[in-house]
């Protein structure tokens, strides 16, 4: 692939749709692109960005064969289970209950498998992942997983998450801090670690997959669950070695964590992940001015009257072009402001930044 892609007009061409991801959801047009998606996508990451990445240049990828995505309620592969179906163990043994009204799951409350994180030794049953059908899956996705957007498979529980589905919220945030728990956690996370490693290496062998997006909810709406202080001692080691891993191999590495969390950026940042895409009440273009050089942020676009003109949806999109379309410091265009994306916005957005990327 050469390193500039002149812009041409025809590119414009919308060649299919793809259907909105909930129903109800408009489809997104696919244009006539110089190169799949999935250049766009690792581009981005390394800084040759290509054009703007949205919501289209990757695919997330969370197979059967993997417990937790069936106990999480969080399936996407070629041939995903009924709703009804959800729930049950994830790969620890832990029981997940679907719930209908918020199409996800939770460990039932009340009875958490560890009182004192230092019974994990004792109490924890690794998973065999040898045992998983990953030929079976790999056969059964082919399709699926040959589609020209980068492919991302989820690692659903990721280390703070685990701990609270080993031992409920309360019991979760207090391990971090007890000087009685706190080495018990520490070899914990770092024999999660290996686990996660060794699922990494398997997702690559079997599927060629291009990155990894780890699941760890470090907030609540207003604030951290824990300080960044506690951050860089408990979980940001085992995370970084992790991240470490996924770039030997070639692979992103990307984190996804819910939650107020600003002030969590240095931690992220030192756990070495190359992108986070930060909730909505997140400040995402000070973070972007402020750590943009070092991780690529998801940003939120200004929002703009529902009943704008065409003349000023495009005016928005090269607003967005303008401040935070650069080659050295790309962002990711959030998945939090999809609804930003109309017709005349996602075509200016793709024209502009195609021509400021390769002009």
């Amino acid at each position: 692939m050469p390193e500039k892609i002149p812009f041409s007009e025809e590119e414009l061409k919308v060649v299919r749709e793809i259907p909105g991801f909930y129903p109800g959801m408009p489809s997104t047009p696919v244009y006539d692109f110089p190169t799949v998606p999935k250049e766009a996508y690792l581009g981005l990451i390394n800084k040759k960005p290509i054009w703007q990445v949205t919501s289209i240049e990757s695919t997330a990828f969370c197979p059967s064969i993997f417990p937790d995505n069936v106990a999480r309620a969080f399936m996407i592969e070629a041939n995903p289970l009924p709703r009804d179906q959800y729930g049950g163990k994830d790969m620890f043994g832990i029981e997940w209950q679907y719930v209908e009204t918020a199409q996800g799951s939770m460990v039932k409350p009340g009875s958490p498998f560890l009182n004192d994180a230092n019974e994990w030794e004792e109490k924890l049953v690794w998973p065999d992942i040898d045992s998983w059908d990953w030929e079976g899956s790999a056969k059964a996705n082919n399709t699926f997983l040959n589609n020209g957007t980068a492919i991302v498979p989820w690692i659903m529980n990721g280390y703070y998450e685990r701990l609270i589905s080993f031992m409920d919220f309360d019991g979760a945030v207090m391990a971090l801090i007890d000087e009685d728990q706190k080495d018990a956690v520490k070899a914990l996370f770092e024999k999660l670690t290996d686990l996660y490693i060794r699922i990494v290496d398997k997702f690559i062998d079997h599927f060629n997959v291009d990155g990894f997006t780890v699941h760890d909810d470090w907030g609540s709406q207003r604030a951290p669950f824990f300080s960044p202080d506690t951050a860089m001692e408990m979980i940001v080691p085992a995370m970084r070695q992790l991240t470490d891993h996924i770039h030997e191999r070639g692979r992103i590495a990307d984190l996804h964590s819910c939650g107020h969390l600003e002030i969590q950026a240095p931690s992220i940042i030192e756990a070495g992940w190359d992108s986070w895409d930060p909730q909505v009440m997140n400040d995402t273009h000070m973070l972007y001015e402020k750590y943009g050089d070092r991780i690529v942020i998801g940003v939120i676009p200004d929002t703009y009257p529902y009943d704008a003109s065409e003349e000023q949806q495009r005016a928005e999109a090269a607003g967005f072009v303008d401040r935070f379309c650069n080659p050295d410091k790309p962002a990711h265009f959030s998945h939090y402001g999809m609804g930003a994306l109309t017709q005349a916005y996602r075509e200016e957005l793709y024209r502009l930044s195609r021509i400021k990327f390769n002009g």
